[in-house]
């Protein structure tokens, strides 16, 4: 069965009586080169437990089976087990699990069923939660290797953006805190059922081993750099005082003690620069 044929996609949405949902984000991938790219991308082999969220009717949980040990894709569309049940029949390394990803415990899942095995996050995220999954996925601290998804090109270059640069922000911040990002490549809008209005891009995040600062709360500093992030417009020190709810000579004085201009803007700020900060606000009460 190839799965990025229209012709099967429309045959299967007409079986189940399944409608595209614009609500779950679903553009399915119809470019049969896409898949396997993203499976190279990864770096999947035999060796890999790989959790996949959103499989749709399962074009990449196909690749990603036929490359991997097992594979457990995570849906939250109650309508689409009995068409994955048909698309990926004869396949005894893929597990569905109807849930909705961000409310799953990962970690016992993980624990459940890859047990010894390294693991991989392999996905074509919806693009309306790329944040919220990425930052569950990193926050959870889960037992991953690294998470390859593809979503849209503007999230992946805001994922893999350095701090300290323009285009960086609050979760440009918390990826390079965790991990290690790249844009792989991208994808064109054609290569997807219904078409996106938007071109999006595969980036994988190599799971660092430990963090790239240290910082005796991380609760604290990822507070003051979504603070810093929350007003983008004003000085980090007009932005980090509004939304942490302290004076803004007490912050300038801050930036002041961790060598910085008061008068520096977020995107200026360097993951080390944020942990100084943090550190002189404490020092500072």
């Amino acid at each position: 069965m190839e799965l990025t044929d229209l012709g099967t996609i429309r045959t299967l949405c007409e079986k189940y009586d399944f409608a595209l949902s614009k609500g779950f984000g679903q553009n399915f991938i119809v470019n049969p080169g896409v898949p396997p790219k993203i499976v190279d991308a990864a770096g999947i082999d035999r060796r890999y437990g790989v959790l996949e969220i959103g499989p749709g009717i399962g074009v990449l949980t196909r690749e990603i089976a036929s490359r991997a040990g097992k594979v457990v894709a995570v849906e939250v569309d109650k309508r689409l087990p009995p068409v994955l049940q048909e698309t990926l029949a004869g396949l005894d390394n893929v597990q569905v699990v109807l849930q909705d990803v961000l409310k799953t415990d990962l970690r016992a899942l993980m624990a459940r069923e890859f047990e010894g095995m390294p693991v991989v996050v392999c996905a074509n995220l919806p693009y309306y939660i790329t944040s919220p999954i990425i930052m569950k996925l990193l926050e959870e601290k889960l037992p991953v290797e690294n998470i390859t998804v593809m979503v849209q090109k503007e999230a992946a270059e805001r994922l893999a953006a350095q701090p300290g640069t323009r285009a960086s922000g609050a979760v440009s911040c918390a990826v390079r805190y965790f991990a290690q990002p790249r844009v792989m490549f991208t994808v064109q809008a054609g290569s997807f059922y219904p078409a996106p209005k938007v071109t999006s891009a595969v980036v994988r995040l190599d799971i660092r081993p430990t963090p790239a600062v240290q910082v005796p709360d991380e609760g604290a500093y990822f507070a003051l750099v979504r603070a810093a992030f929350g007003q983008r417009r004003k000085t980090a020190a007009n932005a980090i005082a509004a939304g942490l709810g302290l004076s803004r000579q007490e912050v300038a004085q801050a930036l002041q003690d961790a060598g910085l201009d008061p008068r520096v803007r977020p995107e200026q700020l360097t993951l080390e620069d944020f942990a100084a900060v943090d550190a002189a606000l404490r020092a500072g009460r």
